[in-house]
């Protein structure tokens, strides 16, 4: 395959469906809804939370209740009809392989951890490092467990010869990275791959995604991958079907469920493309997902449970064939055998009993996630040329300014983090882990949270509460959720009247932060900022928008990293 048509070739038209003869008609007229009559019902609910003025039309619904990906990707709030894409069907019939990833430094407890994972109903094991594998893989049965490398060549020869005249299950792949060998180490990987009917190569895209990559560049960068990978095995003497058969790709599948969905469809339209270019046969695309690392948090990381279930499931439902649920205590450092039981049981959960994988491909035909996988692949294509055209340090400058948008829409918590930018908990104590030398090539999408969580100020501040509970708490709530997520601890004052009572409860914090309702900052506000000066306070908040008499104001929408940044220097 040339570059010429790797760059050129675009993307085929996705094939149209015939048009339905049958009749979804309801039971009369009057059940029969059209366009307007969705956008007349969503602009009633618009218009009552004061998104939507009285005057604004209705289709205006499709502007404020549209979002837009990272990749600027116009997420509807309703699916219409468009084309669908023959090619994104996940061939997997039934469950998909459960794969766990054996992480640490001990061949003996990586040995316990494998063998508990296969008897708890693992179906193959992802190995990560290569060292001593007779004693890792001791009491495994590699015919009824597939195993797959850890990337390196040495790894694979040294699986070859552990293995030697063992039947080797479906799905075992000696897991090398085809960018870290050369092309006569390619060609004999290959080759003894396709010897024993298994697989050689890893593409493996999470290690962009670690870094902050969005989901077209994601695929992006798998495509150019592969296409570098077939001239390099074409140039190495193997036809492309040969080598289009021995490669596995691993993506990262995200909390955000549909976007993950379309992901993995529009993966393999865009596999089936580079090899209808490269003029071989059609070789279905085998995929390995991961639950996403960046999306996880160390803190509160109990939260994570709920975050890889969300992503095991548009795993599933995408057509992942191998899917890795990483354990919810994966970012504090390598697992313990709790993460890994639950993590292996969210698997169990999908398949066994929410029987999620009994239809092959659940979100073919829906028209949203149609759309996103036709957008997602046109997308993912366009950076693929980009790639071809001007190498990875521009894509690497891309990724930047995807990160930096991603870090913005965080600070000012448009990306919500549960338990780390929103409701924080001060007091939590973090399990002990062993570290793990592969969380250090992840960029956390919290990390900027995280640090501040990692190094909390000995200072607290003094949460000034005017009036009642039902008058103050709203804001109280806001403001003490958005300190903690800085590690910063509040004094409260309680229930207060007036400036008198605010200045009684007030304890010598050098930071005073008031929050209360609106007639209360215009009636005592100002007195009260003013009286809590004179008593010592050296920096006054306010909960709610910016007043002449406030130093700072924090409200919805605010950079909440800058702003916390700003008051731990006045804490310091």
């Amino acid at each position: 395959m040339t570059e010429e048509q790797t760059v050129e070739g675009g993307l085929a038209e996705p094939e149209e469906l015939e048009p339905d003869q049958g009749s979804l008609d309801l039971a009369g007229p009057e059940d029969r809804h059209d366009r307007s009559d969705w956008e007349a019902a969503a602009a009633g609910v618009l218009r009552k939370a004061r998104r939507l003025g009285d005057d604004d039309p209705d289709d205006r619904v499709w502007e404020k209740l549209t979002r837009t990906t990272l990749d600027g990707i116009d997420i509807t709030p309703l699916g219409v009809p468009g084309p669908r894409a023959t090619q994104a069907r996940p061939l997997r019939g039934g469950a998909w392989d459960i794969r766990s990833r054996l992480a640490g430094a001990d061949p003996k407890q990586l040995n316990e951890s494998a063998l508990a994972d296969l008897e708890g109903g693992v179906t193959s094991l992802w190995l990560t490092s290569g060292d001593d594998l007779a004693t890792v893989l001791d009491g495994v049965l590699l015919d009824l467990a597939a195993v797959v490398g850890d990337g390196t060549l040495s790894t694979a020869l040294a699986f070859v010869d552990h293995a030697r005249d063992q039947a080797l299950a479906d799905g075992t792949n000696l897991g090398v990275a085809p960018e870290t060998v050369t092309r006569e180490e390619l060609a004999e990987v290959a080759r003894l791959a396709l010897d024993r009917d298994i697989r050689a190569f890893v593409i493996d895209a999470t290690t962009v995604h670690d870094r902050g990559a969005s989901d077209a560049q994601e695929l992006g960068w798998s495509m150019a991958s592969a296409a570098s990978y077939l001239r390099m095995a074409e140039a190495a003497g193997l036809r492309v079907e040969e080598a289009a058969r021995v490669v596995e790709f691993r993506y990262a599948a995200t909390d955000e469920q549909f976007p993950t969905i379309a992901k993995l469809r529009a993966a393999r339209r865009l596999w089936s493309r580079m090899l209808t270019l490269s003029d071989a046969p059609m070789s279905p695309q085998r995929q390995h997902v991961v639950t996403s690392r960046p999306m996880m948090s160390r803190y509160d990381p109990y939260v994570n449970l709920l975050r890889t279930t969300v992503a095991a499931f548009a795993a599933g439902v995408g057509g992942g064939d191998a899917v890795t649920v990483l354990p919810f205590d994966s970012p504090l450092g390598v697992p313990e055998e709790f993460g890994r039981r639950i993590a292996r049981n969210i698997s169990h959960l999908l398949v066994d009993e929410s029987h999620v994988a009994v239809v092959s491909d659940p979100g073919g035909g829906a028209f949203a996630v149609e759309q996103l996988t036709d957008d997602l692949a046109a997308a993912a294509w366009a950076e693929l040329g980009r790639i071809e055209e001007d190498g990875l340090d521009g894509f690497e400058q891309r990724v930047a300014v995807v990160v930096a948008e991603r870090e913005r829409q965080v600070a000012t918590r448009k990306r919500p983090l549960t338990g780390l930018s929103e409701y924080p908990n001060l007091a939590e104590e973090l399990p002990p882990r062993v570290p793990d030398p592969a969380n250090d090539a992840v960029r956390s999408y919290g990390s900027s949270f995280e640090a501040l969580r990692d190094n909390p100020p000995q200072a607290h501040v003094f949460l000034a509460t005017m009036g009642s509970v039902a008058q103050h708490t709203a804001r109280a709530t806001f403001a003490a959720n958005l300190l903690a997520a800085g590690g910063i601890s509040v004094d409260v004052a309680g229930a207060t009247e007036d400036a008198g009572a605010l200045v009684a409860a007030y304890d010598g914090q050098k930071v005073v932060c008031l929050a209360g309702a609106d007639p209360a900052y215009a009636d005592w506000g100002e007195d009260a900022a003013a009286r809590l000066r004179d008593a010592g306070a050296e920096s006054v908040l306010i909960a709610g928008r910016p007043r002449d008499w406030a130093d700072d104001a924090a409200a919805t929408g605010v950079d909440a990293l800058d702003f916390l940044r700003r008051t731990r220097e006045k804490l310091a």
